[in-house]
Order: C-alpha cells, then sequence, then structure tokens
C-alpha cells in the first residue's frame, strides 16, 4: 500500500513509518519538523517538508502521491501547553485535521488511522476504561483530539471513508533507532531517565495521597513499538471505530522511579509537590477490543523491558537527535 504518514517525523510516527518500510509499504512522510526531526524519518521513506495548516501544502502531496491511506500523528501535544495557548492549540490540530479531511474528500483515499487518546475520556468512573466511556475531555488537548474524532466520524459516514481511532495510554519506550525527545519533556519516563543521566537535579512527584497502592498516580505504560504494530494492523483490517491502546497493567509513579533506579544503577532523588489539577488517581485501559477485533498483542507488556529499551537509546543519544 502507499500510505501517508503525517507527523512521521514524531515519537510515534517515526516508529511506525520505519515498521511500515519493513513491510515493504510505500510510505510518504509529511511533517513541518517544528516538533519532530529530520533523522528519525526512516530514508526508506519519501519526505515531504509541509504543514498542515497550509491546506495547498497537504492538498498537493495528496494529489500528487495518491496514498491509499493515511496514519494521521500531527499534533501539538503538550496538555500544560494547550491549557495556556488553547487557540494556537486548536488552530494546529482541529484546524489541521479539517485541512487533511478538505483534501481527502478530493481524493479516492478511503483509510484514515487517527492517533488519539484516553484523555479523551477525562477522569473515568469506571476502571478499567474501555470504549463504552463516553468523551469528557477536561484540557485543551484533550477536546482538539475528541473533536478530530468526529469530524473524522461524520466524513466517513458522508464520503466512506474507513476511520480507525486508536487511543493511547502512555506511550513510552524506544527501539534501537527511535526514541523519545520531545522539547519540552513532559513524560515521566524520560524525566526520571535524565536524572540518571545527569541533566535533572531530581524528579517531581505530584502528589502522594492518592487512593493507589502507594499514594501516587497510577498509569498504563504502552511500548512504541507496540502501539506503531497497532497502526499497521489497523491498515490491514477492513475496521472502523476506536479502539483503546494499553496493557492492561498499572504501575505508579513511585513503581516507575524505583524501576529506573534499577535499571540505571544510579539515584533518582524526588521531591512531592502538590498535585496536579485533573490528574486522576488510576487510568487503566480494557484493550480487550483492539485484542479481539485487531488481533493485537502487546510484545512489551513488562515495565522493566520498556525502562530498559529507553535507558538504552537515551544512553546512546543524551541529546536526543540534536
Amino acid at each position: 500500500m502507499k500510505i501517508l504518514v503525517t507527523g512521521g517525523a514524531g515519537y510515534v510516527g517515526s516508529v511506525t513509518t520505519h515498521l511500515l518500510c519493513n513491510e515493504n509499504h510505500d510510505v510518504i512522510v509529511f511533517d513541518n519538523l517544528e516538533k519532530g526531526y529530520k533523522k528519525a524519518i526512516d530514508t526508506r521513506a519519501k519526505f515531504f517538508k509541509g504543514d498542515l495548516r497550509i491546506f495547498e501544502e497537504i492538498s498537493t502531496v495528496i494529489n500528487t502521491e495518491k496514498p491509499d491511506a493515511v496514519i494521521h500523528f500531527a499534533a501539538y501535544i503538550e496538555v500544560g501547553e494547550s491549557m495556556k495557548n488553547p487557540e494556537l492549540f486548536t488552530e494546529n490540530n482541529v484546524g489541521g485535521t479539517e485541512n487533511l479531511i478538505k483534501a481527502l474528500k478530493k481524493s479516492a483515499c478511503k483509510k484514515v488511522i487517527f492517533s488519539s487518546t484516553c484523555a479523551v475520556y477525562g477522569t473515568p468512573k469506571n476502571i478499567p476504561m474501555n470504549e463504552s466511556l463516553p468523551h469528557n475531555p477536561i484540557s485543551v488537548y484533550a477536546e482538539n483530539k475528541s473533536r478530530c474524532e468526529s469530524l473524522f466520524q461524520n466524513v466517513s459516514e458522508t464520503y466512506g471513508l474507513e476511520c480507525v481511532f486508536l487511543r493511547y495510554f502512555n506511550a513510552c519506550g524506544a527501539t534501537l533507532k527511535y526514541g523519545e525527545a520531545h522539547i519540552p519533556e513532559t513524560h515521566l519516563i524520560p524525566l526520571v531517565l535524565q536524572v540518571a543521566l545527569n541533566q535533572r537535579d531530581k524528579i517531581f512527584v505530584y502528589g502522594n495521597k492518592y487512593k493507589t497502592k502507594d499514594g501516587t498516580c497510577v498509569r498504563d505504560y504502552i511500548h512504541i513499538e507496540d502501539l506503531a504494530q497497532a497502526h499497521i494492523l489497523s491498515l490491514e483490517k477492513g475496521i472502523s471505530g476506536a479502539f483503546n491502546l494499553g496493557n492492561g497493567t498499572g504501575f505508579s509513579v513511585m513503581e516507575v522511579i524505583d524501576v529506573c533506579k534499577k535499571i540505571t544503577n544510579h539515584p533518582i532523588p524526588y521531591e512531592i509537590v502538590e498535585p496536579r489539577d485533573g490528574d486522576a488517581a488510576i487510568l487503566i485501559a480494557d484493550s480487550s477490543k483492539a485484542y479481539n477485533q485487531l488481533g493485537w498483542r502487546p510484545k512489551y507488556p513488562d515495565l522493566e523491558s520498556i525502562i530498559l529499551s529507553a535507558w538504552n537509546w537515551h544512553q546512546n543519544n543524551p541529546n536526543g537527535y540534536n
């Protein structure tokens, strides 16, 4: 298949592009390199530098390349930043998606896989979380993703577009070549590993009075390669709808710190600070729908293998892709 990957220079996009190339798909990466890195793009893929906010740029690529399917990653992802700059986030995430859809309406492409998030559910009442939960986003970022799902749903009904929404839990880990290099970095595992690399003095733990096993928040961590594999399975299946992607196992902030300490053999100083607004105590996925309908199974369900893969990459790339 010929696959257009928007945001293919980013964290999940780079790994997915690599795996698609390994399976001999014809891959086109569209990325403005604002948050991604050209070094992270597999050299077997064709690269177009462009911005989804500029309709003519994405329209030209779709008209010229005529992809069979689109995997749509391109978005701003920092939740805290989305609350400070809501207009900027919405223009990029929703406006860019609207331009992509407008271009797709005029094409023969009939398959879209959208990189969504478990954050569309907000703070859930039921754990583990399945796809029947209502959308209740509590950040601008999550609301953007929810709106984009609705946009794709509307066009799927009108234009017969097959749309898959993959709702990630906590993406983490690395492959041999590709890892996490966000600026700014907001995710727990790379932040803790920065302490082990002497790039950061300590890690902040936001609250330790939650109703969890050790009082710190519990999250479901999913390896980046497992996430990428779900996108490929979604391409191969004649299927639509939403799918949660997580391991179904929760690990607390303190457990992450302890495993990082063990794997890096480095002290990890931390400081307990006030909880953040909107942080749920526990977020764990029910991914049985992905298991049953996509045939998806995580290869890296344990925290140690996830953190070891990330540590190996960060040791070899202490400055990320720079």
